[in-house]
């Protein structure tokens, strides 16, 4: 049977990949360390469970408007006020499964066939493929370690042509944790303005950051930045609600009413539990949020030390979100034990999964060729014993 043009354009998700050839290994009777999903290893916080519960046993189990009840809107834009000062009407806000549906159909939404959309690299797996479903081309801005994983405002201006259309920009990152600053946006802001380009911000991660840092929205840098930009987030970071699949996005009400029309046509709307449970999480206690980051931040602080330790290896320290994206290049060209040739990302990804167990995902997935990208959104006990069996499998490679 013949599949879509548009599918074959894609590849699958390295992450989603990845995970599952563990969840494969462990039931051959393998042990596997699991560094591939991007999914907080804490509960859902009770009060938010509770609210599930409830909606269930109250038969709030029927549809919902497709945007959204006008409860978990009406969160939404207080939290958008409260922790971004951004203010949105209801009618702003379109509630998703999850933030990489919001993504998808904002870019639905956006899109004609020709024309571009700028992803900064390293990026989020899904942003160029999701891109690409709808017709557009990805155009990808290179970073690099000495560059911290930023783009610059120069890049940014020489980047831009007639068919740009929007930038995806992600701030804390997935997958490289780095962190703009407010004056870097604010930069970057500038360029945007002196355009026609529209800005998607995806700021999942925005809970999640150490040392001091704060979280900016770059829509709320300066005057005429909210007009021109559509912000995502979502749940499942902060609120440890992955599997509860809830995003959100908020934008000028022509794009926003466009992204709510194809949402009424395509999942109708989000789970009605979800939402329900949705609207006490945003509106609850946070208290929970802050003892995790601290967890976050000590397994982040032993993950990058340990690989600052090991020879060919730089690490820069995350600021946000729970990734590390370790650079291996100095290991590029060497040779396994049985001889295989690390060419690239890929094959010292697979050569730590077949030959130490340990489950990462290469850099080339996220546009960074020569790093890898491990999750510490797992216990101590197994980032230790990774850790050491990464250093072990480094030791064991020979020059060529």
């Amino acid at each position: 049977m013949q599949l879509s043009e548009r599918l074959a354009r894609i590849a699958p998700s390295a992450t989603t990949a990845m995970n599952e050839r563990a969840i494969s290994m462990r039931r051959e009777g393998h042990e596997v360390l699991n560094f591939a999903v991007g999914e907080p290893d804490f509960p859902t916080p009770e009060h938010i469970r509770k609210a599930g519960i409830e909606a269930i046993e109250a038969g709030h189990t029927k549809y919902t408007p497709a945007a959204g009840t006008i409860d978990i809107k009406e969160a939404i834009c207080g939290k958008f006020s409260r922790d971004n000062d951004l203010n949105y009407a209801p009618s702003q806000i379109v509630v998703t499964s999850g933030g990489k549906h919001a993504l998808f159909n904002i870019l639905f939404a956006l899109c004609n066939d020709g024309d571009e959309v700028l992803v900064p690299a390293p990026y989020w797996v899904s942003y160029t493929e999701m891109v690409r479903l709808t017709g557009a081309e990805a155009v990808v801005m290179p970073t690099d370690v000495e560059s911290q994983f930023k783009i610059t405002p120069d890049q940014l201006r020489a980047a831009i042509t007639p068919r740009t259309k929007a930038i995806l920009f992600n701030s804390p990152s997935n997958p490289t944790g780095m962190v703009y600053t407010r004056e870097e946006l604010e930069a970057l802001a500038a360029v945007i303005l002196e355009t026609r380009i529209i800005l998607i911000s995806d700021e999942l991660y925005e809970k999640i950051l150490f040392d001091g840092r704060r979280h900016h929205s770059i829509a709320a840098m300066c005057d005429g930045m909210q007009d021109r930009s559509i912000i995502v987030n979502g749940l499942s970071k902060a609120y440890c609600m992955t599997g509860w699949r809830l995003g959100f996005a908020a934008g000028p009400q022509d794009v926003m009413d466009g992204v709510a029309k194809f949402q009424g046509q395509s999942v109708m709307h989000p789970s009605a539990i979800t939402q329900y449970a949705g609207v006490a999480a945003l509106t609850g206690t946070e208290d929970f949020i802050g003892a995790m980051v601290e967890e976050f931040s000590v397994r982040r602080t032993y993950i990058v030390d340990r690989f600052g330790s090991m020879d060919g290896v730089t690490c820069i320290n995350p600021g946000g979100a729970f990734y590390v994206f370790p650079d291996f290049s100095a290991h590029m060209g060497r040779a396994t034990p049985s001889d295989g040739k690390i060419e690239g990302s890929l094959d010292l990804a697979m050569y730590f999964l077949k030959s130490f167990g340990v489950v990462t995902v290469p850099g080339v997935a996220f546009g960074g060729e020569g790093c890898i990208r491990l999750s510490y959104a797992t216990s101590m006990d197994i980032i230790e014993k990774g850790l050491d069996r990464i250093e072990e499998g480094l030791g064991a490679l020979k020059n060529c």
